[in-house]
């Protein structure tokens, strides 16, 4: 396997499936299934999930909401997510645990990056909630951030398009898709993959990320397997 261990990054609005808010129970046992899949070929997968779905901080302080406070409400909306994906992963029976930035310690263990490490190691699914812990940073950044303190060999991006491309592929038809691109050439031709603080991140410590469609089924294995799915990104 070209990849030993990974970080998974969901977006919120993954979850909400065919719905305009909330959770997809649907679309939850799909995710778990494809994530059970993996874990499978004896891969250690970490996860970071955003909390659009409920409630994005940005968009609170954008109607004039304090900016602190709206970004700690979005996340704990990222702990909801992390609560019912565990959830659908136990309910597969895939072994869990899940770990937030924000202490909340009835219904998850604090993040400590050595416990983190050592239930990979033993083949548990581990889910990170609660972003970075801190106000002013996206779940983009907690990603490249855990990625990088658990030592993932790849941040694994799912979203619901195939990959990067020359131009946003649902309004421009003659949009062309990357197959891999260097760092330097995203910030170069201006192309949004993650934000610039996460990117950055990611590039100074040359972790290498690929960007896919998860909600084609077969999709997250195939690229953990080394097929080429989706755009990888690295130097």
């Amino acid at each position: 396997m070209p990849y030993k261990r990974i970080l998974l990054k969901l977006s919120g609005e993954a979850l909400m499936g065919k719905r305009q808010y909330g959770i997809d129970p649907e679309r939850l046992a799909e995710y778990a299934q494809e994530i059970k899949s993996v874990t499978k070929k004896g891969i250690e997968i970490a996860i970071v999930i955003g909390g659009g779905n409920i409630f994005r901080g940005v968009a609170g302080a954008s109607k004039g909401m304090d900016r602190v406070q709206a970004d700690n409400m979005g996340m704990l909306a990222t702990v909801i997510n992390g609560l019912a994906l565990q959830s659908a992963l136990e309910v597969a029976n895939v072994p869990t645990r899940l770990q937030t930035a924000i202490q909340i310690n009835e219904v998850a263990e604090p993040f400590i990056r050595r416990r983190a490490i050592r239930h990979l190691e033993k083949g548990r699914v581990v889910i990170f909630g609660g972003g970075t812990g801190n106000p002013y940073f996206t779940t983009d950044s907690a990603a490249v951030l855990r990625a990088i303190e658990i030592k993932a060999d790849v941040i694994l991006k799912g979203t619901r398009v195939d990959g990067i491309y020359t131009a946003d592929p649902e309004k421009d038809k003659q949009a062309t898709k990357f197959d891999h691109i260097t760092f330097d050439d995203v910030l170069k031709k201006g192309l949004k993959v993650m934000d610039t603080t996460a990117f950055t991140l990611s590039q100074e410590n040359e972790l290498p990320i690929i960007i896919f469609d998860m909600n084609t089924p077969g999709n997250l294995l195939k690229v953990v397997t080394g097929e080429k799915i989706g755009t990888k990104v690295n130097l």
